[in-house]
């Protein structure tokens, strides 16, 4: 299993970038009324833009001109009404597309939450925490200035940059062509400018989320840190990891940094052009003062949105890297998935059966962790699986549960392959508990609820009592409103563990899976716990995990899981009298606790 580190840099598909921007912009569609409103808006804005000159060529070569001092205030009035509903008309799309570039990002961000919640263990157990923090938040608010500026600026000022051409092209071609002989400079500049930061932008985003990851990992980890006393080694790294990260961005702003001056120098030689040739070749009196004046303003109104336009080109190369890792991580095909016509899973008693099943990592599919296993549990049975770590226990347990999909065979559940059913309602009638005892920042109350969110206060009481966490809980200075974080601070080990197996208990399940639940507990509690297991077990199909075997004599049967299989079956008794591998490791077992 390819596994990604902290420092190393996640491997990215190359993808189409015309492919991407439509994609990222086709969730603008959603908001196809609010958009129709602003370009309306915008519509207005640019007209009374070009209106603007000519009021000004007309004031200045008609009213000033025939000192028509009346005339002029009736321009001036008129020109500032426009200015003032110019302001109105502004304001109102701003605003409007503000709010829609919000909900655009609320929408990536909550289906690529979703998404992220479908995909299998084998997606969490390569990659950092980190580095998927980095795509929820940080590659999705990047998005946020292309999103905004894709309806604010691209359209208005692209249809201005047509308009405005237009508008000069009418009133003089040889001052137009003159004043925009520099524009070819600026759209080879960014065609040089889209091969280079490209790249340069992709790196960065992996810097940044390489960042993410150390620290996520290094605050999540601050106890060994602080044991071992390698806080020193820690920063040292994360220093290295701050200067790749300048150096990327370092490297990728050269570029665009190095873009923008083209810009404000061809903007300099239309200007030049326009007054050389006006003046000089066409002569002073070729034109009047105020189309000259009109001329200046748009040429302006041109070069300004073509600055505009090549500043959103970069932010979207800028940002086009970000669009893609988000996507990257949405075209992950889910392992685990409803199938098609997939129907919900009945209540169910509990039987259990396994026919032929064999399986194989997805990245490892030459190599079976299980080799045609079969059994068949009846509702009710308390099975214990043992054997050596890797052999294969977890894998069976997670199969059930449909962690992962049979690599060959079938797995049961009264009767129903549960790849014919639905995901939740499978999982909805199964309760896992594992040695992982996380815990999540809130409550105790909050936390035991977890297992099933329309738990009453008895019912979660009466789970914390069945497992002898009652007791502890009203110890505690608020009770079951205690807030303790997601570590489980001034909490023991043992008590995080007993609040982890309430939640469990709290589900009320018809299937329960203990994967070494009890670990964590002195033995002290142990006891207790298992006199409440003892209870909970009744009428419920169970399958317990453990390495210490003294745990599991009670159990209806034991399978001794090795090499890929089986290797025995029965109850402690029975497997005792066999004096094979099940013998072999309670008797290695108990002479290493005498």
């Amino acid at each position: 299993m390819s596994i990604n580190s902290v420092k190393e840099d996640e491997e990215q598909k190359d993808s189409v970038k015309s492919q991407v921007i439509l994609r990222l912009f086709r969730y603008m569609l959603a908001y196809k009324k609010e958009i129709l409103l602003v370009l309306l808006a915008m519509l207005f804005s640019l007209s009374v833009s070009i209106i603007q000159p000519l009021l000004m060529e007309y004031a200045i070569d008609e009213k000033i001109a025939g000192k028509d001092w009346e005339g002029l205030v009736a321009v001036v009035c008129v020109s500032l009404l426009l200015s003032v509903l110019f302001m109105m008309s502004a304001r109102f799309w701003m605003r409007t597309m503000a709010r829609v570039s919000n909900q655009v990002l609320l929408v990536i961000r909550d289906e690529l939450y979703a998404h992220i919640q479908t995909l299998g263990f084998d997606f969490f157990d390569t990659r950092p925490t980190g580095k998927i923090l980095a795509r929820v938040i940080g590659d999705v608010n990047s998005l946020k200035e292309v999103i905004q500026n894709t309806v604010t600026q691209l359209i208005p000022d692209f249809l201005t940059v047509i308009v405005v051409f237009l508008v000069m092209i009418v009133k003089s071609p040889a001052l137009t062509l003159s004043a925009v002989a520099a524009l070819p400079v600026i759209v080879a500049g960014m065609y040089v400018a889209e091969i280079l930061a490209h790249k340069r932008w992709q790196i960065h985003r992996k810097k940044s989320s390489n960042i993410t990851a150390f620290v996520h990992e290094d605050f999540s980890g601050i106890g060994v840190v602080q044991s071992f006393t390698a806080e020193q080694e820690a920063q040292q790294e994360f220093a290295q990891l701050v200067k790749e990260h300048r150096i990327s961005f370092r490297n990728a702003v050269l570029v665009a940094d190095g873009f923008s001056p083209t810009i404000e120098i061809s903007w300099g030689i239309g200007t030049f052009l326009l007054y050389y040739i006006g003046i000089c070749k066409l002569g002073p009196d070729a034109e009047g003062v105020g189309t000259f004046v009109a001329f200046a303003t748009y040429l302006s109104m041109f070069w300004g949105p073509v600055r505009n336009l090549a500043s959103y080109y970069n932010k979207l190369v800028t940002n086009l890297s970000a669009a893609e890792r988000i996507f990257d991580v949405l075209d992950i095909q889910a392992g685990v998935a409803d199938k098609e016509g997939a129907l919900p899973l009945p209540d169910i008693r509990g039987e259990v059966t396994f026919e032929g099943v064999s399986f194989a990592y997805p990245d490892e599919p030459e190599r079976f962790v299980l080799h045609d296993v079969n059994f068949h549990i009846q509702p009710g049975e308390t099975i214990a699986l043992v054997g050596p770590t890797g052999a294969g226990k977890s894998t069976i347990i997670h199969l059930i549960s449909r962690f992962y999909n049979a690599t060959k065979g079938c797995v049961r559940i009264d009767g129903y392959d549960i790849q014919d059913v639905t995901i939740q309602s499978l999982r909805e009638q199964m309760g896992v508990m594992t040695q992982d005892n996380y815990l999540f920042s809130g409550t105790i109350r909050e936390n035991i609820r977890y297992g099933r969110l329309d738990a009453t206060d008895e019912e979660i009481e009466m789970a914390a009592k069945a497992v002898h966490a009652h007791e502890f809980i009203m110890e505690l200075e608020k009770g079951y409103d205690t807030e303790i974080s997601e570590r489980g601070a001034r909490l023991s080990n043992g008590q995080r563990q007993l609040l982890a197996f309430a939640r469990t208990m709290v589900s009320n399940p018809a299937i329960l899976i203990l994967d070494e639940a009890t670990s964590s507990i002195d033995t002290h509690t142990e006891i207790l716990v298992q006199k409440g297991i003892e209870s909970l077990l009744k009428g419920r199909t169970s399958f317990i995990i453990a390495h210490r075997l003294s745990t599991i004599k009670n159990a209806d049967r034991i399978f001794v899981i090795d090499q890929g299989g089986i290797l025995e079956s029965g109850n402690h008794g029975e497997l005792m009298e066999k004096r094979g591998a099940y013998y072999q490791l309670y008797q290695a077992q108990f002479k290493n606790i005498s």
